[in-house]
């Protein structure tokens, strides 16, 4: 495949080459990189912009799926009087069995970067932030190059390509908390407070950042904006296999031959990225299931292996595509245990802002690692069960951490409660008891 075939196919990793470094500005921009900023700064209105993205029927990548035109048109665009509008790129990925975006940063900084500056200019936003994960130290460091390049080439500072329009840009390296993932919390902290999350309304795209419009969305999302400007809504929809458009960037972890991430047309299905790109289950082990999109997402069985992978299909097989990023269950790794490494996560990680996440999530924790150690009682699966119906109920927390804590935990009762029934009736792991035999 040549360049530009792969920059139409694979708009997001066409310059992703393991056996290089990252393109400077230089060379970012002999690949047709910026052209988005060219074609659209000072030639289209925001207006036009907030158009094309409308008709591409981008949805946001960072789990929840929203559309990303829809949410920029709630940014109030008249004149709100002094003071800023904010545009936040959440870089903090958090979530469980999650790396798709520190790919994209450590890769090809200038594609974020030029999304950003296309999307603040957009929503009328003059300062932007990268909110990043501490731990993403090279992708950090790559940022701040980038960014101070491209206020030396003028793409960002005052009047932007002698467009009257203005933008700085930040990076903001944070304390790193999974609660950060939630986009009031993320300001929260930006703010230097506690990262709690806000009750909404006010929405943060009129009321957000020091009480500013505020649009926050996720590295994958901000950087299919260039090539949606430079080549147009179609292009971008005729991407898809599905309803939803676009590609996707796919992740598989696990006892799978070829663990990694891809970028592949959005629908595609689970058997092709788990079979074909992760290259099938490891000699030796079997495929149970699959938690789609991180963590925080419920699993799906055999049966669903020839789902496409996109919002629409994945939600109705009661799961959510999330992240795409998969976790695969095998069947040499306990369930039980499983499902309690994530949510002793979930609850290690919580606000503690509201009681049935402060002590829900520990109790349904603590449960688990009873059982897992042989101590479990007949009735911790109903007390578990009693813990999936009110903590991850939408409405009952503050926020949406604990419901999103439970949908391992409620699938994993649902596909796998015999394994959790013999940790009671044997007083042992029976995963454990078949590893020391061997």
């Amino acid at each position: 495949m040549n360049a530009l075939d792969r920059a139409l196919t694979h708009p997001l990793t066409r310059n992703v080459t393991p056996e290089r470094r990252p393109f400077d500005l230089a060379a970012y921009e002999a690949g047709g990189g910026y052209g988005g900023l060219h074609t659209a700064i000072g030639k289209l209105t925001p207006a036009e912009c907030l158009q094309i993205v409308k008709d591409s029927n981008l949805r946001g990548r960072g789990g929840a799926g929203f559309p990303t035109g829809l949410k920029w048109s709630f940014v109030p665009m008249e004149d709100g009087g002094p003071g800023h509008k904010y545009l936040i790129c959440n870089a903090d990925e958090m979530e469980p069995g999650t790396f798709k975006d520190r790919l994209l940063l450590e890769c090809d900084p200038h594609q974020l970067i030029e999304g950003m500056i296309l999307a603040a200019y957009t929503i009328g936003a003059d300062v932007a932030y990268v909110f990043i994960r501490a731990e993403y130290l090279l992708a950090e460091r790559l940022l701040r190059e980038a960014i101070r390049d491209c206020y030396g080439k003028g793409y960002l500072g005052r009047n932007i390509l002698g467009s009257g329009y203005n933008l700085d840009m930040h990076v903001h390296s944070s304390a790193g908390r999974y609660i950060c993932g939630e986009e009031t919390a993320l300001i929260s902290s930006l703010e230097g407070k506690r990262a709690n999350p806000r009750a909404k309304p006010p929405f943060p795209q009129v009321s957000g950042l020091w009480g500013r419009p505020t649009i926050v969305n996720n590295v994958e999302t901000l950087c299919n904006v260039p090539h949606i400007i430079e080549r147009g809504a179609q292009w971008f929809n005729d991407l898809g296999l599905t309803e939803d458009a676009g590609t996707k960037m796919y992740g598989v972890s696990g006892r799978v031959k070829n663990p990694g991430c891809w970028e592949l047309p959005i629908g595609t299905p689970i058997r092709e990225i788990l079979e074909g790109c992760a290259g099938g289950m490891e000699d030796g082990y079997a495929f149970r299931g699959l938690l789609p999109g991180g963590g925080s997402t419920d699993f799906l069985v055999a049966e669903h292996l020839d789902l496409a992978m996109d919002y629409g299909t994945i939600g109705k097989a009661g799961s959510r595509m999330g992240t795409g990023t998969m976790i695969v269950l095998d069947d040499r790794t306990c369930p039980v245990a499983f499902v309690q490494n994530l949510v002793a996560f979930f609850a290690r990680e919580s606000c503690g802002f509201c009681t049935p996440c402060r002590e829900g999530l520990p109790w349904s924790a603590q449960l688990l690692a009873e059982l897992e150690a042989g101590r479990g009682q007949a009735g911790d699966l109903d007390t578990l069960a009693m813990h999936v119906d009110f903590i991850g109920t939408p409405g009952n927390t503050h926020c949406a951490l604990a419901p999103g804590a439970m949908e391992p935990l409620a699938s994993g009762l649902k596909y796998f409660r015999e394994d959790f029934q013999r940790h009671i009736d044997g007083r042992a792991c029976p995963y454990c008891e078949r590893e020391a035999a061997a």
